[in-house]
This record gives C-alpha cells, sequence and structure tokens, in this order.
C-alpha cells in the first residue's frame, strides 16, 4: 500500500501513535536527511579530487591542509550518521520507530521531530547522560 502524504502534514498528538502515515512521514524525512548527506559527501570527494597540496607557501599549504582534515572529519561524522538513518529506516519498517528502546513507551513526536535518530525518549535519554557523567573518569 503506497502512501501520499499532503504537502503541508506534520505529525500530530491527534492521531493514532505511528499510525501508517507517520511512519511514512518520518521514513520520508529520513531519507531525504540521507540523501542530502550523501550529496554533500560526493560533493567533498570531488572537491579533495580537484585540488592537491599545490599551494607554494607553507602557510598556505598548512591552510589547505587543515581545511582538507576538517572536511574529512566531517564527512566521517556524516558517515556515522548515515548509519544510524539507515538503522532508523530499518525500525520503520518493522514498525518499533518511534518507540523507546529502553522502556517501550512512545518517543514525544516533538523529538523526533528534532531528532529523527532518537532511539530513547528524553526521559531516558537524561538518565542515560546522568549515569555517563557518573561513571564518567574525568
Amino acid at each position: 500500500m503506497t502512501i501520499t502524504l499532503p504537502p503541508d502534514y506534520r505529525p500530530s498528538d491527534d492521531e493514532p501513535f505511528m499510525n501508517e502515515v507517520q511512519r511514512e512521514y518520518f521514513r520520508q524525512k529520513l531519507l531525504q536527511w540521507r540523501s542530502e548527506l550523501l550529496r554533500e559527501s560526493e560533493e567533498t570527494l570531488e572537491h579533495l579530487q580537484e585540488g592537491g597540496l599545490q599551494e607554494p607557501d607553507l602557510a598556505d599549504r598548512a591552510s589547505a591542509e587543515m581545511d582538507r582534515s576538517l572536511e574529512l572529519r566531517t564527512r566521517d561524522r556524516a558517515r556515522k550518521l548515515i548509519s544510524k538513518i539507515d538503522a532508523a529506516l530499518e525500525r520503520v519498517e518493522n514498525r518499533t520507530y518511534g518507540y523507546c528502546e529502553e522502556t517501550g513507551e512512545p518517543i514525544a513526536l516533538r523529538r523526533l521531530e528534532a531528532r529523527p535518530i532518537a532511539t530513547l525518549s528524553i526521559e531516558a535519554q537524561e538518565r542515560h547522560e546522568r549515569m555517563e557523567r557518573t561513571h564518567r573518569s574525568d
């Protein structure tokens, strides 16, 4: 069954949680985000391939190397994010998307709008972060 979303659709607390329309909305949101990241990654690769470190000035060469390093770190973060997006898409398919991995409770729609790859409710995330802070070795 194919679901067509109205152009102005936004998930609402007035409808059943993670119904077919909401799942399709988040699936499309995740796919679009993934597509943007892949496009940016391709642009970075093209940019890195077109320019070598041909700068005659040592300071210019160092600056270019720093830029290159920053782009590579950014792409590495994007690669990890794409992996999380793929995991979220898998949860959409198996109908576990939108539910806290820790408690099984629904994750607030506002949280999913802001962070579509969220796997924990705000409360569970806060508990997790408190535990990290108390068990972190400084």
